[in-house]
């Protein structure tokens, strides 16, 4: 039986084909039947997802984060250095805009630079930003990396229902696995809420390919 756990609770269900399921013990009965049916499959190959690291990685990590979260933005040289580090990570950074607007407009941004090669350096663009955000604040860090708004709204816009039902498939993800808030890992099987330093994501790797 493939499952998610917690560092503390299973939260484990019913297998869900080769992909595993993840169950439902911390979700509400009425969304149970919808959770036991969402696999790590879903969670962490989504294809609309943008991928970094190593494509071919032997392990994923999945990050639910805002790019307002001071603790994701805080987290994030961490994150990256271990996956440039260990060289066979496949790293999924997923949208989970729940700071407002200024969250959505930078997450639509972002994925619209992926339509024009340019996702990594305007990821990396405002996860380099400090505190919370305007939209304009958004845009000026956008540019000052040398991106063209312009370009990322008009790819973004071009391609609105794949990114828009991206967002809302993380969004749905993170209810059904009872996040609470940002950052919030899967690494392997494991969900692990709250940031997380080297040695912490360190550990998980290794625990994974264990």
């Amino acid at each position: 039986m493939t499952i998610f756990t917690r560092r503390t609770l299973l939260i484990g269900g019913l297998a869900a084909g080769t992909a595993g399921a993840i169950g439902a013990a911390m979700i509400p009965p009425a969304r149970r039947a919808e959770a036991q049916a969402l696999t790590v499959q879903d969670v962490l190959f989504d294809p609309d997802s943008p991928v970094l690291g190593n494509p071919d990685g032997d392990v994923t990590i999945a990050e639910f984060f805002d790019y307002q979260c001071p603790y994701c933005k805080a987290n994030h040289p961490d994150l990256t250095r271990v996956v440039a580090e260990d060289g066979n990570i496949r790293l999924v950074m997923k949208d989970f805009p729940i700071f407002g607007a200024p969250s959505i407009r930078a997450s639509q941004l972002v994925l619209g630079a992926a339509d024009t090669g340019a996702y990594e350096a305007a990821m990396e663009a405002l996860m380099q930003t400090q505190g919370r955000l305007s939209e304009d604040a958004v845009t000026g860090a956008l540019q000052a990396a040398g991106l063209p708004v312009d370009r990322l709204d008009a790819a973004y816009r071009a391609n609105r229902a794949k990114w828009d039902g991206l967002l809302s498939r993380n969004s749905a993800q993170a209810a059904q696995l009872g996040l609470q808030g940002t950052p919030a890992f899967i690494i392997g099987q494991t969900i692990y809420p709250g940031a997380m330093d080297r040695k912490a994501l360190l550990k998980a790797v290794a625990n994974a390919r264990a």
